[in-house]
C-alpha cells in the first residue's frame, strides 16, 4: 500500500484490521464523505474540507492504492492536465460504513441544530437506517446479532 506506513500488528487475518489500515486517518473518512457526495476534483476536496494540500495528496494516494478511488486525468481548455478522483465499486460500498458512523453520531453525539444529512431512498424518498440484514433480506435487531469466530481465526 505504498505510503501507508503503519499497519496493525498481527492484523492481517482480520478484515476489521485490514479495513482500519485503509481508513486509519480521520481525513480518509472526510474525503470519502465528500466523494460519496459527488466531489471528484482536488481543489473541491481541499475547499470543502479545509485540508492542507500535502495531507489531501497523501489521503487520495492511499485511497487510490487501496482500490477505494481511481485517479483519472482531465484537462480544461487553457489549463494544465489535472487528476480527478472517482469512487470504485469498493469505495461506493463504503457508503454503508459512512452511513453507520453518521447514524451513530446523530444518536450519540447529536448536533444542536439537528442532523446535517438525512439518509433517504433515492427511489421513494423514505428515510433509511443502517442495519444488519440476514440472507433472506430481513432486518435483525442489534441485540440478536452475534460475532462468531471461524476456523480462520488465529490461535492464541
Amino acid at each position: 500500500m505504498g505510503r501507508m506506513t503503519k499497519t496493525i500488528r498481527g492484523g492481517a487475518p482480520c478484515s476489521i484490521a485490514r479495513t482500519v489500515d485503509v481508513l486509519k486517518d480521520p481525513w480518509s473518512f472526510m474525503v470519502l464523505r465528500e466523494a460519496l457526495d459527488g466531489v471528484t476534483r482536488f481543489a473541491d476536496f481541499r475547499a470543502g474540507l479545509g485540508i492542507a494540500s500535502d495531507i489531501l495528496t497523501e489521503r487520495l494516494t492511499a485511497l487510490v492504492e487501496a482500490g477505494v478511488l481511481t485517479r483519472e486525468q482531465y484537462q480544461e481548455p487553457g489549463s494544465r492536465a489535472r487528476h480527478s478522483y472517482h469512487l470504485t465499486a469498493a469505495g461506493t460500498e463504503l457508503a454503508v460504513v459512512i452511513g453507520a458512523l453518521q447514524q451513530w453520531g446523530d444518536e450519540h453525539l447529536p448536533w444542536q441544530a439537528g442532523p446535517t444529512i438525512e439518509r433517504r431512498s433515492a427511489r421513494t424518498g423514505r428515510p433509511l437506517h443502517v442495519a444488519f440484514v440476514d440472507d433472506r433480506g430481513r432486518e435483525v435487531p442489534l441485540e440478536q446479532v452475534s460475532f462468531r469466530r471461524t476456523a480462520s481465526y488465529p490461535a492464541r
